[in-house]
């Protein structure tokens, strides 16, 4: 079976980290191991590792040392060729290969740079690497200075170089092409090439074309004098700062970066306010040359400013460090998290990402990761995007969540709370959220508040409330939230990041319910393993249920699995396993399991079983040799609240495994509780998995 893709470049400075990054976030969220090979790579520094293994492995934390990922440098590979040891070159890249390919259900593998000279013999090397490993491949190459007619003749002798050594391309990636010219590459590509070839078409972007201010650093091997923390400012245009100050600033463009002799205060000062004042361009750097440096005065005044940007020393004059900067080629670094996100989303926008995984992907495979598990998530989050509430629109914690919820297009979000102290309160934390794209209530001024209240009232004056105190209780940000949530005005609620799971759930309970058949609201934990996900049940709501009640918290953990994409198969914990133990504790779960079984005849089942038993397949097959769940379990049922709260902790904590939830099942409209001391990750988790229950409601 194919296990691996081959990503090939024609020139250097193509772009083809792009596609690797792309590539394997499209991977992680659809296979449940992915690994990442290069079999050659640049020569290392001494005591510095490849810069594109060192991002890939650091960013996805793949479970890979940087050794593992590679099999020669391009001076040992030379070498080899040069002492005709092709083979010997070949077999041990093939043997590096499938040391990683027996451990990862897929590999990425990338190919050469051409950052050296014999680019013929290095494409050569690249088609008969993809060959011999036997896995098809993308081609990529850069449109940049080049004629339509050149570039789509590149590319198809390109696709028929590697046809004719009977390697398989699945796609061709047209790189770096002028926005404008997108859609006609497009098509001639496409005309051009057999119909089975998918094709990729993504334009220049700046967040990528660009030197950071830490790649013109390690460039010119310069001094960070100011400005440490902003040195992924990115240089969008560099200018020498030689004229005089009234001049010059009339020649400042956006991020640009100034290049001036270490003497010229005037130049240094007038750039610093330059960038501060809203009537001219940001600055993204200042380079001072000749290993000047300013006088004790000037860093003194320096010092002093609000904000500066970074300013390095570098000890080459003018002429020589701006032709050094003009040479610099943009890379890709683990810790510019901007460029790596802005090239996961460019390749998802401009390439046929599904069809090409569709067609990468020829088996199956055991299990749910967590990373493809919160991958599938947050898409299917994004195909049918839900408007949820956030009763605790103050917390630092939601604010932050709120924004990655708007960015990545997981839900619409309104916040509860005093819109101008939630504005502040984003101001204050410098957060780029963009207000207009969420909304803020206050629920008493709201002009919702008198129907809500009312409404309220006629739900509940069966239980003696009145007017006077629907309106108080409308006043509660967990009422009227909860009211949204009933009325259609929002498709579900999340709580608790301030408020506890009584003040959250209380309303609920009260007037959304429960679904028709469901007589007991419970809740469920999605446990992120390192190497699976499973459910865990009931550890926040019930306290001791009856057998009937676990039946019921079993049947609605096992249609939440599935509709998460889980394939169920419940364990029902207790401290026994089969038929060896007796006694009250152990009696209600064997009988609960038999209510399963009279129910629902369709779920595999297996109770009373002892968590061990469960989860190893060995000890499984020795205590319960004909069950279909022990040993493979992924709904877990435990007894009693007390067991489940404490073993979902002990879990999370012994093992580092991420606990999504948790998430009530059973009310007729989703309403999900969250712990006081939870993390911004939970409540973008818990929105999504609340957004997702909203649209099978």
């Amino acid at each position: 079976m194919n296990k691996a893709v081959y990503i090939a470049t024609t020139e250097p400075k193509s772009g083809k980290s792009i596609v690797s990054l792309g590539l394997m976030q499209v991977l992680l969220g659809k296979i449940a191991k992915v690994g990442y090979f290069r079999p050659i790579i640049d020569d290392l520094v001494d005591g510095k590792e490849d810069n594109h293994i060192h991002t890939v492995i650091s960013y996805f934390e793949l479970d890979l040392k940087h050794d593992e990922a590679y099999a020669f440098t391009r001076s040992q590979v030379v070498k080899k060729l040069n002492k005709n040891k092709e083979d010997e070159v070949l077999d041990k890249i093939i043997r590096k290969y499938k040391a990683i390919e027996d451990r990862f259900d897929f590999v990425l593998v990338e190919g050469t740079d051409f950052t050296g000279e014999g680019g013929i013999i290095e494409w050569d090397i690249n088609v008969l690497m993809a060959k011999n490993l036997g896995i098809p491949t993308i081609i990529l190459t850069s449109g940049v200075g080049k004629t339509l007619d050149e570039f789509i003749g590149d590319m198809y002798l390109a696709y028929d170089s590697f046809k004719d050594k009977g390697v398989e391309v699945v796609m061709l990636v047209a790189n770096k092409i002028r926005p404008e010219n997108v859609t006609l590459v497009k098509e001639a590509l496409k005309n051009e090439l057999p119909d089975d070839v998918l094709v990729g078409t993504i334009p220049l972007n700046p967040i990528l074309g660009n030197p950071t201010i830490k790649e013109i650093v390690d460039q010119l091997e310069g001094e960070v004098l100011f400005g440490e923390d902003y040195m992924n400012n990115q240089a969008g245009h560099f200018g020498v700062g030689a004229m005089q100050l009234r001049n010059y600033l009339t020649h400042l463009r956006e991020d640009g970066l100034v290049i001036t002799p270490g003497d010229r205060a005037d130049i240094i000062l007038g750039a610093l306010q330059a960038n501060l004042s809203s009537n001219y361009p940001t600055v993204s750097g200042i380079v001072l040359t000749g290993g000047l440096r300013p006088e004790e005065s000037i860093i003194k005044l320096i010092e002093g400013l609000s904000e500066v940007v970074p300013i390095i020393s570098v000890q080459d004059d003018t002429f020589d460090i701006t032709n050094r900067v003009g040479a610099i080629a943009p890379k890709i670094y683990a810790e510019n998290t901007q460029k790596i996100t802005t090239s996961i989303q460019d390749f998802a926008k401009y390439t046929p990402v599904e069809e090409l995984a569709d067609r990468l992907i020829t088996f199956t495979p055991n299990g749910i990761t967590p990373r493809m598990f919160q991958y599938n998530l947050l898409k299917t989050a994004q195909t049918d995007k839900k408007h949820i509430v956030l009763p605790e629109g103050s917390d630092e914690r939601i604010l932050y969540a709120a924004k990655e919820l708007v960015d990545t297009g997981a839900a619409t979000i309104t916040l509860l709370g005093d819109p101008q102290q939630i504005t502040e309160k984003v101001t204050q934390l410098d957060l780029d959220l963009d207000i207009g794209k969420i909304s803020i209530l206050d629920p008493a001024s709201a002009d919702c508040f008198d129907d809500y209240a009312e409404t309220l009232y006629e739900l509940r004056k069966h239980k003696n409330l009145n007017r006077a105190m629907a309106r108080d209780l409308m006043t509660d940000v967990s009422y009227f939230g909860t009211m949204m949530v009933y009325k259609g005005h929002a498709d579900g609620m999340v709580s608790g990041a301030v408020h506890t799971t009584q003040h959250t759930i209380r309303p609920a309970l009260q007037f959304i319910k429960t679904v028709p058949g469901v007589s007991l609201v419970s809740s469920i934990f999605f446990m992120c393993l390192p190497d699976r996900v499973v459910v865990f049940g009931d550890c926040a709501i019930n306290p001791n249920p009856t057998a009937e009640q676990l039946a019921e918290i079993a049947i609605s953990s096992a249609d939440t699995g599935a509709a998460f994409g889980i394939e169920p198969k419940i364990a029902m914990l207790s401290y026994s396993s089969g038929t060896s133990g007796m006694g009250e504790d152990v009696d209600r779960v064997r009988t609960a399991t038999e209510l399963v079984k009279q129910k629902r005849p369709d779920l595999k089942i297996e109770g009373p079983i002892q968590y061990d038993a469960a989860v190893d397949l060995q000890v499984g097959r020795s205590k319960l040799p004909d069950s279909q769940v022990a040993g493979q379990a992924t709904i877990f049922i435990f007894p009693d609240l007390n067991t489940g709260n404490n073993t979902y902790k002990a879990v999370q904590r012994e093992t580092g495994a991420l606990a999504i939830g948790p998430m009530l099942q059973g009310l007729r409209k989703p309403v999900n509780d969250l712990s006081r001391g939870c993390t911004v990750d939970d409540i973008v988790n818990t929105v999504i998995i609340t957004a997702i229950q909203a649209q099978g409601m």
